[in-house]
């Protein structure tokens, strides 16, 4: 009599054992494809094309399967950004990098943001610094993000991008001085952020005044050179240019609460690895901010992202969160 094996014990097919190896490294992947392109969405997208090319390679003899796929979706985002810079250029009001909610608020077996865990990489994917990354060309962005985010050696980035080891050190150079550099496209952190217990208590204090229309309360946690940025897209109403100064903030905001749908709460969450805010009617997401504070306790910037076409990957994860009522 032949016997067979249990269900749980049969030998994975080809196309199981790939799908299972893809699986372990979809994280780091979705990582790279975020912090390249700070859209989501377009992460995922990226991923799934690299799942597909997966699937149809002849992985017979190939010995890092991590390597292989980190390279493909490197190109891949590479190719994307090209399109990205131009459609960028026409967009209405200032652009904002599409946000995404850390520390455990995504939906279970969903791809993470890489390795955000620990502590010394959430600065790696924060707003500021994703709107640094829109500074360089794509072989800087590239190279910045495997160097800094992920820690490739210089050695390894020029294999992933095929490129020569010592170009890959200049362009890591270049982009290390433009990500340093002054500007004023609300992207550089104007103060290192205070300590992360103390960070949410700042934020949670600014929520609560605005929550309640406490105008005086709001005076006492912006910052006099406080900036707000709004990202609508040109698909629901914001501020076409960031709105500089306490006084303009605060007048501003005023005019957003009274235009605010009824039944709208603030809520503190985990945004980009720092405390920030979700502006929502019951689990239906209509804005995603980060708030940069002082160490003093001051809000100095607000990048408010409310274009509907950005807020999908947020929105599944703020669904799976008690407060989100769904």
């Amino acid at each position: 009599m032949t016997s067979h094996p249990a269900p749980d014990e049969r030998p994975d097919t080809d196309a199981e054992a790939a799908a299972r190896e893809f699986t372990a490294h979809r994280p780091r992947l979705f990582g790279i494809a975020y912090r390249m392109l700070g859209s989501a969405a377009e992460a995922e997208d990226t991923v799934q094309d690299a799942y597909l090319r997966w699937s149809d390679a002849d992985r017979t003899g190939l010995v890092h399967p991590g390597a292989w796929l980190a390279k493909v979706v490197t190109r891949l985002c590479l190719n994307r950004l090209t399109s990205a810079r131009a459609t960028r250029e026409r967009y209405t009001g200032p652009w904002l990098p599409e946000p995404v909610l850390t520390a455990g608020g995504g939906l279970p077996g969903a791809p993470g943001t890489g390795p955000l865990e620990a502590a010394e990489r959430r600065d790696e994917v924060s707003t500021a610094l994703l709107l640094l990354l829109e500074r360089l060309t794509p072989a800087e962005r590239a190279v910045y993000v495997l160097r800094e985010a992920f820690g490739y050696p210089h050695r390894e980035i020029a294999g992933l991008l095929d490129l020569g080891e010592a170009n890959c050190r200049q362009l890591y150079g270049r982009a290390a001085r433009r990500v340093a550099g002054p500007g004023d496209d609300g992207a550089a952190a104007r103060f290192d952020p205070p300590a992360p217990e103390r960070h949410r208590e700042f934020v949670e204090s600014f929520v609560a005044a605005a929550r309640e229309g406490d105008l005086a309360g709001l005076e006492k946690v912006l910052a006099a050179d406080v900036v707000w940025w709004g990202d609508g897209g040109g698909k629901v109403r914001s501020a076409l240019r960031p709105v500089r100064g306490r006084d303009h903030v605060l007048r501003f905001l005023a005019g957003v609460a009274r235009r605010t749908e009824e039944g709208a709460r603030l809520t503190v969450v985990e945004v980009n690895g720092a405390p920030g805010v979700v502006l929502h009617v019951g689990a239906r997401v209509l804005g995603v901010a980060s708030v940069d504070v002082r160490p003093d306790g001051l809000v100095t910037d607000v990048r408010m992202v409310m274009n509907p076409d950005k807020l999908g990957y947020a929105a599944r994860q703020f669904a799976a969160y008690p407060e989100s009522g769904a």
